[in-house]
C-alpha cells in the first residue's frame, strides 16, 4: 500500500478486450505461419527444440495414461512366450528397432522421430506401457497399431520378448531368433481380421485387461 491506500489489482490488469485482441492477434499468426507452410515437415529436417520436446512429453504422458488400467500377464518371463515373441520381433519389429548385433537399416536411418534401439530401451518403459504402445502404434510416427492385426496374446508375447532384449548378446540374440517356434505366417493362421474393428472408434477412455478367459483379440 501506497500512502495507506490499498493495493487496486484491476488497475494494473489488462481490460478483458485487450486480452480477447491479443488473443485473437496470435491465432491469425499462428493460422498464417500454417498456412504458409513455413514449418518444415521433412524426416530429414529435425523438430525446433520447443516442438520436439513438447511431442515428446504428449507422447509420454498419453502412452502412461492410456495404460495405466492394462494389467500384465504373470508369464512374461515364461521361456515359450518369450520364444514366441522372438520370431514376431525378428519378422515385424527389426527393420525399425533393430537388436543386439544388427546393423541400422536404410529404413532405421530415414526414420524421424528415430525409432528406439529397444535393445538398449527395453525396459524404460513398464510391460503396460510397451503393450499399449505396440497395440495401438504412435500417431506422427513409423510406430504401427499391430493391434488391428494380432491379438492380445501375440502382443504380449511381443512385449516378452522386448524385456529381454536389453540382457541379451549379438549371440543370444540369433540364437533366440533361431530357435523361435513358429514363422509370422503360423502364428498368425487362423486369426481373425481385425481391421475396422471396434478400437477405429475407442478413445483414450478405453481401457484394455488381460483375462485369459476373455476372447481373444478383444480390444498399445
Amino acid at each position: 500500500m501506497a500512502n495507506g491506500k490499498p493495493f487496486d489489482l484491476k488497475r494494473h490488469l489488462p481490460s478483458v478486450a485487450f486480452v480477447v485482441l491479443l488473443l485473437v492477434l496470435l491465432a491469425g499468426i499462428a493460422g498464417a505461419f500454417i498456412y504458409a507452410g513455413a514449418y518444415n515437415v521433412g524426416a530429414d529436417a529435425p523438430h525446433w527444440r520447443f516442438v520436439h520436446n513438447t511431442l515428446d512429453t504428449l507422447r509420454e504422458r498419453s502412452i502412461a495414461r492410456n495404460a495405466s488400467g492394462i494389467e500384465a500377464p504373470a508369464d512374461l518371463q515364461d521361456a515359450k512366450r518369450i520364444a514366441a515373441g522372438a520370431g514376431l520381433y525378428a519378422e515385424m519389429c527389426t527393420g525399425c528397432h533393430l537388436g543386439p548385433g544388427l546393423e541400422k537399416t536404410e529404413l532405421s536411418q530415414g526414420l524421424y522421430p528415430p525409432a528406439p534401439e529397444l535393445a538398449l530401451t527395453g525396459l524404460e518403459h513398464t510391460p503396460a506401457q510397451q503393450f499399449w504402445a505396440i497395440k495401438h502404434g504412435i500417431k506422427l510416427s513409423a510406430m504401427p497399431a499391430w493391434g488391428r492385426t494380432h491379438d492380445d496374446e501375440l502382443i504380449w508375447d511381443m512385449v516378452a520378448f522386448v524385456r529381454q532384449l536389453p540382457k541379451m548378446s549379438p549371440e543370444q540374440y540369433r540364437a533366440a531368433v533361431e530357435s523361435a517356434p513358429a514363422s509370422h505366417d503360423e502364428a498368425m493362421e487362423g486369426m481373425p481380421t481385425m481391421a475396422g474393428s471396434s478400437d477405429e472408434h475407442e478413445e483414450g477412455t478405453e481401457t484394455d485387461h488381460h483375462d485369459e478367459g476373455s476372447e481373444s483379440g478383444h480390444s498399445d
